[in-house]
């Protein structure tokens, strides 16, 4: 599980684990929350395993240890991402092009070498399997001071369902899960005083998301059950966009 140290990731590793899953936790750079995470965990067996995953190779490491750790991997959720602001209005051409190539780095590009390496796996181990991406109601709705995103996350979606229409004769169902705002430590600076009123009025229930419903959303997307929705593209935005 990519990028599972903390926030939506820390929740989805948590409600695994709940379900007698064994979980590599992943992280980039933060391994004192990434044990955080593991200690949190119910259950034994879970592992920490570490790489950029703008990194091909590192990529290719982590994933071994977490195949090693667990005897296997029968779930992927690419999780990890970042969310740079890149206003083109504002940011300087460099900036504006250095920000474009970190962001599709690791919410593109690192997402599908993950799923190209962890697939490859499931195919050789022939127990079929689940791939599960965190993508974003950016990719339909836009993000204005973060494009970068918005298109890396439309990329991911469109990825997991040529994913889903290649892998499944091997029983491998990929799915993703587009939510809206999610309050989690990482978007607390957005949320102000000030500010809170307009994104809780973003949604009809007036409120911001939290964590634990992405993890449930996620959990189902894995689930035996969820053979037949592989390809989807559920919406967790509390219907602040419709499509």
């Amino acid at each position: 599980m990519t990028g599972s140290s903390r926030g939506i990731g820390r929740e989805i590793a948590k409600i695994f684990a709940a379900g007698g899953d064994r979980v590599a936790v992943h992280h980039r750079d933060s391994p004192g929350e990434a044990e955080e995470t593991r200690s949190a965990l119910d259950g034994d067996g879970h592992a920490v395993v570490q790489g950029d995953i703008a990194d091909p190779d590192a990529v290719a490491a982590f994933v071994s240890a977490a195949i090693d750790a667990l005897d296997g991997i029968d779930v992927l959720v690419n999780n990890a991402a970042v969310y740079l602001f890149h206003d083109p209005l504002t940011v300087d051409y460099a900036s504006w092009q250095r920000t474009w190539r970190r962001t599709v780095e690791v919410d593109l590009i690192g997402a599908a070498n993950v799923s190209w390496c962890v697939a490859r796996h499931m195919v050789e181990r022939g127990r079929g399997g689940r791939i599960v991406n965190v993508a974003s109601r950016g990719a339909y709705r836009g993000e204005p001071q973060a494009p970068g995103y918005a298109a890396a996350k439309a990329g991911l979606t469109a990825m997991g369902q040529s994913l889903a229409i290649a892998l499944a004769p091997h029983r491998i169902a990929v799915s993703s899960v587009a939510p809206g705002f999610v309050e989690t430590d990482m978007v607390a600076s957005l949320l102000t005083e000030e500010n809170r009123p307009g994104v809780e009025a973003q949604s009809p229930f007036g409120r911001i998301a939290q964590p634990e419903e992405v993890a449930a959303a996620v959990r189902y997307l894995a689930s035996a059950e969820a053979e037949f929705v592989s390809g989807t593209v559920l919406d967790l935005n509390g219907a602040s966009y419709l499509r």
